[in-house]
């Protein structure tokens, strides 16, 4: 199993939404809202695409890669799940540094909210990421989907219709 950068960010948001993605049920397709994060990704820096490298490790794919200093951007829509964000980049990071490139470092960028968070890689996040990776594999593995968790996040979820089908 080759985990992405989206597996790592559903770790963190929810183990159901993992399992679902990972297992081949994909909802992102129907949201609005990855339509809009989409839509502020492609037009808010629109030379980037001229400017910067689309780079591909293994199962991975890093839309916005400055090769001559070594960034990786990161475009988010909100930054209500900046947590998420960053361990999603610090593992672009980390799948950067297990190919030889060491000193690289990300910008997670809110252009909505005119902000940007540089993020850096360091020798404690190699173990943590690690167990990322483990957790995930495990998870995806389960036979069964995990249980349906109520968070507050549910609701602006592509899976929330899915998961809430059954709910009086």
């Amino acid at each position: 199993m080759s985990i992405t950068g989206t597996h790592i960010a559903y770790l963190h948001t929810c183990h159901r939404k993992l399992w679902l993605f990972a297992n081949g049920i994909h909802m992102e397709h129907t949201s609005d809202l990855v339509a809009e994060g989409k839509l502020i990704g492609e037009s808010t820096y629109p030379e980037r695409a001229e400017k910067y490298t689309e780079l591909q490790i293994g199962s991975i794919k890093i839309d916005f890669y400055d090769a001559k200093n070594r960034v990786i951007h990161e475009i988010k829509k909100s930054n209500k799940m900046e947590y998420v964000h960053e361990a999603q980049l610090k593992y672009y990071l980390y799948m950067l540094d297990q190919i030889g490139i060491t000193d690289a470092s990300g910008i997670l960028e809110y252009p909505k909210f005119r902000k940007s968070k540089k993020i850096i890689l360091s020798e404690s996040d190699h173990d943590t990421i690690e167990q990322w990776v483990r957790e995930s594999e495990a998870i995806i593995r389960r036979e069964m989907c995990p249980p349906l968790e109520k968070k507050s996040i549910c609701r602006k979820c592509s899976y929330f219709e899915f998961c809430y089908s059954g709910e009086a």
